[in-house]
């Protein structure tokens, strides 16, 4: 993995029969996505993204766990202060569900950003997980929620029929068999062990995985502490150090991005004002709320949304 100030690998470096597979698969996601947006497929879990435009302002969202292959274009995800940039030679997996902020960094009309998404169950992880690690998973080092990866031949060749079984007899009985290979070949790779951790039970990951999902349902309540370590199944002190590894933020900022991203969304999809906005996410000040967004998304809420509802083709996070 490697984060802010590095760069990914040029498509030119992906030689011969390679390069053809991804030329190949790119054909099919644009066949599969008419137009700009995100298109699910007939295979449950299966997404086909695209996008015609270089995004210069982050989009802000929540990236659950998944898999994203890029066939053509390149994008970049910020958490925290970690950046990461994914292409067509550099595939991205998400284990928990992050707050994060993305561009779109390289796409045009002619040649749009393609990219196909597998969500990822932990439950299907920690299955295939004892088939490919039955000795046991290697000791991981580095715990974080996102991980980048090489996206070899066969990540590619096992997408490309992935797609072009969608629309055939039986493409609901085989896809989740083709996914299942997907999923083999990452977890043999090397971030595989990395991928593993989302689905093992008693790793740290997995521990903040379920304080995780609580902090998504309940963002709006306030935040104890020993009671999300006690879902990890962790100490205090444990837990904090666990949850900042994972998600790269603490717990208290990880609940205060959430509330600030679902304020805005509040504001821009249903016309709230701040004030109200700021108290259904959770905020007892609004002059805080105010504070703690402009500092966030740079500008403060009137001005932020206003602008927001004059910019044409806004996007989600994905």
């Amino acid at each position: 993995m490697e984060a802010s100030g590095s760069k990914p690998p040029k498509l030119t470096t992906l030689m011969g029969s390679k390069e053809a597979d991804v030329i190949k698969l790119a054909g099919l996601l644009k066949a599969f996505a008419p137009h700009d947006g995100t298109f699910d497929l007939r295979v449950p879990g299966v997404h086909v993204i695209r996008r015609s435009k270089v995004y210069t302002e982050l989009v802000h969202g929540v990236l659950g766990p998944s898999l994203c292959i890029v066939a053509q274009g390149a994008k970049r995800v910020m958490l925290g202060r970690e950046t990461y940039e994914y292409d067509e030679s550099r595939l991205i997996a998400v284990s928990v569900d992050l707050p994060v902020a993305a561009q779109v960094v390289r796409a045009s009309p002619a040649q749009p950003f393609l990219a196909v998404r597998l969500d990822l169950e932990p439950h299907k992880v920690a299955e295939l997980v004892l088939k490919v690690y039955p000795n046991g998973l290697p000791r991981v080092q580095d715990t974080r929620a996102v991980f980048l990866g090489e996206v070899t031949a066969s990540i590619v060749v096992a997408a490309t029929r992935l797609v072009e079984l969608i629309g055939h007899p039986g493409d609901e009985l085989i896809g989740p068999l083709m996914i299942d290979e997907i999923l083999i070949r990452l977890l043999l790779s090397p971030i595989g062990a990395r991928i593993a951790q989302a689905g093992t039970a008693d790793s740290g990951v997995h521990g903040v995985a379920k304080a995780v999902s609580w902090l998504r349902e309940n963002f709006a309540e306030p935040i104890r502490v020993e009671e999300l370590a006690g879902m990890a199944r962790m100490s205090a002190s444990s837990f904090h150090q666990h949850f900042k590894a994972v998600t790269s933020m603490s717990p208290v900022q990880y609940q205060k991005v959430l509330r600030l991203q679902e304020a805005r969304r509040l504001m821009l999809s249903t016309m709230m004002d701040a004030g109200i906005a700021s108290r259904n996410v959770g905020y007892a000040s609004a002059s805080q709320f105010s504070r703690e967004y402009g500092r966030f998304f740079g500008i403060p809420p009137a001005k932020d949304i206003t602008r927001l509802r004059e910019r044409v083709g806004t996007v989600a996070v994905e």
